[in-house]
């Protein structure tokens, strides 16, 4: 059971390395931010980049799963494991033998998860719109913004394929570093 003076005495800790390492949170977001902006400049590259990153990452987690399948092949649900391992490694080989076709296919999953995600997120604030008082409106217009990019995404295959997955990286990188360049100055100047 966590205790809130632990709490505490762990956000201390944090906040000390952090001002500590405040070099090392800069040097990460202008490198994410610089790697962001490479790939909105340059999406149909960073869209193969992805997908070919996603192809060793299925492979080598299919070819361990194999390997420490047959290691405990007396555990329970071996057969489950197996098929999983396998399809992993069959996804890994066709997205490293086929990173076009593979971008296509990670786009339209892309697709409809923006989709999915827009419902979902609208139905929440729907159903919450009470709860949620006047921020209802923030998660709506979230959901409608997530349809919205679905819809762009879905309706310009198999063109989006080409510049989908590497914007929405981008964009990714792009804020991720800039958040991580705003914990470095804070923390800086504490």
């Amino acid at each position: 059971m966590t205790l809130p003076q632990d709490v505490t005495r762990m956000q201390s800790e944090m906040r000390a390395a952090v001002r500590e390492h405040w070099q090392a949170f800069l040097i990460e977001g202008i490198l994410l931010v610089v790697l962001g902006l490479a790939a909105m400049i340059v999406p149909p590259l960073a869209s193969l980049a992805v997908t070919i990153f996603l192809g060793w990452m299925f492979l080598i987690s299919g070819i361990a799963g194999l390997a420490l399948t047959f290691w405990a092949r007396q555990m329970p649900g071996f057969w489950w494991s197996l098929i999983s391992a396998v399809l992993a490694v069959g996804a890994g080989i066709i997205l490293l033998a086929k990173p076009v076709q593979g971008t296509l296919t990670l786009t339209i999953v892309v697709g409809a998860y923006f989709l999915a995600e827009g419902v979902a997120t609208i139905m929440y604030a729907l159903e919450h719109r009470r709860e949620l008082s006047e921020r209802w409106s923030w998660m709506l217009f979230a959901g409608l913004l997530d349809i919205l990019i679905a819809a762009m995404i879905i309706a310009g295959l198999p063109g989006s394929a080409e510049w989908a997955i590497g914007l929405l990286v981008g964009i990714n990188l792009l804020f991720g570093g800039a958040s991580l360049i705003g914990v470095a100055l804070a923390a800086r100047n504490a």
